[in-house]
């Protein structure tokens, strides 16, 4: 028992010093270059759309990837990477400059091993646990930057809105799309027809990192999921019948009133977004129940 166990700490000492040994010579050698490349999910409706609907100028529903070692490491059905420039996201709308690592790529595959438990499509959450989250992370890791607080903070600023829990049924299926590592199409929101699904594109997904070899990049379908239209411009019809549909049109009302009463509210000037966001909402509430009480009575 105490050869196993002297065995077992030679065997992880020799790890450490090898670790540690790797690290150092890493100093010496040229850095690699870290940058994040930051997309937007809704394609431009987010600017186009987000004062109206939530109350707020929202300029992008953000996604990241680190680009590091000629690859782009990001999270949605896990851990994923592809070559530089060749993820399903496309072209990314900016880049940001993170530092440079001296970390040797094979201690980052390691790295990304050790964490990948905690980044799997189960552990996924779009509100607290997403690809910026993981971002964030591998930057410290690699540079001990964070990245910037504007995309790490969209969650709070959407659910503080208005209207931030009347989106939950979107957020959620947007959520179950990245957890099966697809793309998002953008919702093409169309005022004469309201209720209809809008597929989202099967798009490619790439392996996990967890691998630990860059070379192990095959992508197979995954059947994306879709996103369904949240905002109502109008009397919905009901699919049964074809008549309109009175809850569609109240809950189109209600949302336009919270979005005037806040747009009050925030023109006085005292409140934060977050505070006049609830006491629009609660404004709009006690009016209509107490007008519900005096229909009953």
């Amino acid at each position: 028992m105490a050869e196993v166990m002297k065995t077992n700490a030679f065997n992880s000492f020799q790890f450490v010093a090898c670790v540690v040994w790797k690290l150092i010579m890493g100093l010496f050698q040229e850095g690699q270059k870290v940058t994040l490349n930051v997309y937007d999910l809704s394609q431009g409706l987010a600017r186009q759309l987000s004062t109206a609907f939530l109350g707020r100028p929202i300029e992008a529903i953000w996604h990241t990837g680190v680009v590091v070692y000629g690859n782009e490491y990001y999270f949605g059905g896990g851990i994923q990477h592809d070559p530089a420039g060749r993820t399903p996201y496309g072209k990314p709308i900016r880049t940001i400059d993170l530092g440079t690592t001296h970390v040797p790529k094979d201690i980052f595959e390691t790295y990304l091993q050790e964490i990948s438990p905690r980044y799997t499509a189960e552990t996924y959450s779009l509100l607290s646990h997403n690809c910026n989250n993981f971002s964030n992370e591998v930057a410290q890791f690699l540079v001990g930057a964070t990245i910037p607080d504007y995309i790490l903070d969209l969650p709070n600023i959407v659910m503080s809105s208005p209207m931030g829990a009347l989106i939950l049924p979107m957020i959620q299926n947007l959520e179950n799309t990245l957890k099966a590592g697809a793309v998002p199409m953008a919702p093409q929101f169309n005022p004469t027809s309201v209720g209809r699904s809008v597929p989202t594109a099967n798009v490619p997904r790439s392996s996990p990192s967890g691998s630990g070899s860059g070379s192990n990049n095959t992508r197979s379908s995954s059947d994306a999921k879709p996103i369904e239209k949240t905002m109502a411009a109008g009397p919905q019809k009901s699919k049964a019948n074809g008549t309109a549909d009175p809850l569609g049109d109240a809950r189109s009302k209600v949302q336009e009133e919270i979005g005037r009463e806040f747009a009050a509210i925030m023109a006085t000037g005292t409140l934060r977004a977050s505070e006049a966001a609830a006491l629009a909402t609660k404004r709009v509430m006690q009016k209509y129940g107490h007008a519900a009480a005096l229909s009953q009575g």
